[in-house]
């Protein structure tokens, strides 16, 4: 075989294991959240450098993750559609293996939030139906099992010592909590982001990391967002999602590229 063809086919190769690696992505998304045919912006072509990558997971926890959740009722429906749960926990595991700093960026209400005076629409439901309630800020007293803790499936890696879990957000983004003074401190600059909620929490942590400097990847199966009359948040996450994040992935692609460190 000349130099010629043996580089033919190992181009040949690596586009049908492209092919085959899109078409195992597509294959996973419903059809009502395909990628446009024929997109008109451009890929930025982000890479991982393992060293200066983090997993960021948002609200990981029995409220918005569990059928015991007290938020199932709107955010149930999509958690099941995205497979979240096992898509995340796979994360969880890559992200250990690979070696890169894994953050968590929990939500927590304790009883002087729920004296605030004014409040948007989603903070006000979240408020009434008391999610990620604690009853107090120094006393981690009735935390295990309550809607607020861990979902079981992930913390073996949230508490191995290693995990970093920032102070809690309180509305939507980070900038109430530490989380960017530690992934700073860990000279992280490359996000890979999930969580709940895809076009609250999800959104406007991006939107913050996107302002500061990072670069982000978004893993489209593993958040997850309310369905309400008002509308279905994970759809309109996603077409957000397209127009600014760095990169928007499946669980699969994001473990491929975690395992080639790239």
């Amino acid at each position: 075989m000349s130099r010629h063809s043996s580089k033919l086919g190992l181009t040949l190769a690596g586009l049908l294991a492209c092919t085959l690696l899109a078409g195992s992505a597509a294959a996973q998304i419903p059809k009502a959240y395909a990628d446009p045919a024929n997109p008109a912006l451009p890929d930025p072509g982000m890479q991982l450098d393992l060293s200066r990558t983090a997993l960021v997971v948002i609200d990981p926890q029995i409220d918005f993750m569990s059928p015991n959740g007290g938020a199932w009722a709107v955010v149930g429906e999509s958690v099941t559609e995205q497979n979240l749960v096992p898509n995340l926990t796979r994360l969880f595991k890559a992200s250990k293996a690979a070696g890169i700093v894994v953050s968590i960026s929990p939500h927590y209400y304790y009883p002087h939030d729920h004296a605030w005076k004014h409040g948007g629409p989603a903070e006000i439901f979240q408020h009434k139906i008391k999610i990620f309630d604690r009853p107090s800020a120094l006393s981690l007293d009735g935390f295990r099992g309550s809607g607020a803790d861990f979902m079981p499936e992930f913390k073996s890696y949230i508490e191995d010592g290693k995990t970093i879990v920032a102070s809690p957000h309180k509305l939507y983004g980070p900038q109430t909590n530490d989380l960017v003074l530690q992934l700073r401190k860990q000279r992280v600059d490359k996000i890979i982001l999930a969580g709940m909620l895809s076009n609250l929490c999800v959104e406007s942590h991006l939107r913050e990391f996107l302002e500061r400097g990072f670069e982000v990847a978004i893993v489209r199966d593993a958040v997850a967002g309310p369905k309400t009359p008002e509308g279905d948040g994970y759809a309109s996450a996603l077409v957000n999602y397209r127009y600014i994040a760095n990169a928007l992935w499946t669980t699969e692609q994001t473990v491929q590229r975690l395992q080639a460190g790239k």
